[in-house]
């Protein structure tokens, strides 16, 4: 068995099981710090299985969604951000795009045209944030390196601007197969990894500048790995809006593994 899934702290707790736990040897898993990436290994069925950028389900046919098992935040994400140099997001007329997750990239354009009727120049870019500003007024930003982002810059939340608007959490990141009858314990290596947030939290300490109480913070009270109603109805809203704004041919109805 062969899984995919990012490298980023807000991972670890869903796949540490898998790596160091109980279900160690239980499936290859192949990490890479894009979750882009996983979703293409995914698409060309390179792996049984893929923590992926919800977006997935809407771009790659014949896929089956874990249930209740997710990367996602009911308030305020912290890993997901737009960055200027201190312009309000109504003065923005470019956004350079971290394309390593299409969720958030697709998020940012659904934020920008539903909320701001507002359509900037969209630029691909790699993740630096440097160069990201210096070709563009304002940057997309997710994963660990938006966590210790200067505070010479200015930060804006995502979820935090979709709760605004919305009422609603968000789901960035959930476990999706081609096989219906897939027989791992996502929910159980879930429930594991969480009960050993010590270790994760040791695992990042030289990656991540971030004080430990920081990041137990981030990884107990910033991101959900069950969605909620609230989260889930997010879902639904943002597959409805990326259909509206072209961002996706159609919003098809999740499949989910049979248990």
């Amino acid at each position: 068995m062969r899984i995919s899934a990012s490298s980023y702290s807000n991972t670890a707790p869903l796949i540490w099981s898998f790596l160091y736990g109980s279900r160690h040897g239980s499936a290859e898993v192949i990490l890479d710090n894009a979750p882009s990436r996983s979703a293409a290994l995914l698409a060309g069925r390179r792996v049984d299985a893929a923590l992926v950028p919800v977006i997935a389900y809407q771009t790659i046919p014949d896929l089956f969604v874990v249930p209740d098992v997710c990367v996602g935040a009911r308030e305020k994400v912290r890993s997901v951000c737009l960055v200027t140099k201190g312009n309000d997001l109504s003065q923005i007329g470019s956004v350079a795009l971290d394309t390593s997750s299409r969720t958030s990239v697709a998020l940012t354009k659904i934020i920008f045209r539903e909320f701001f009727a507002g359509d900037p120049e969209w630029i691909d870019h790699e993740p630096d944030v440097d160069s990201m500003l210096e070709s563009a007024d304002c940057a997309l930003l997710i994963g660990d390196p938006a966590l210790t982002l200067d505070q010479e810059y200015r930060k804006f939340d995502l979820v935090e601007i979709w709760k605004r608007y919305t009422d609603f959490g968000f789901v960035f990141a959930m476990w999706m197969t081609g096989n219906r009858e897939l027989e791992i314990d996502f929910n159980g290596a879930r429930d594991e990894g969480l009960t050993h947030l010590d270790a994760i939290i040791a695992n990042y300490s030289d990656e991540i500048s971030l004080a430990d109480d920081e990041m137990r913070e981030y990884l107990t009270e910033n991101i959900s790995f069950r969605p909620d109603e609230s989260m889930k109805e997010g879902l639904k809203l943002y597959f409805s809006l990326a259909k509206k704004h072209g961002l996706i041919e159609e919003a098809r109805p999740i499949r989910f593994v049979q248990s």
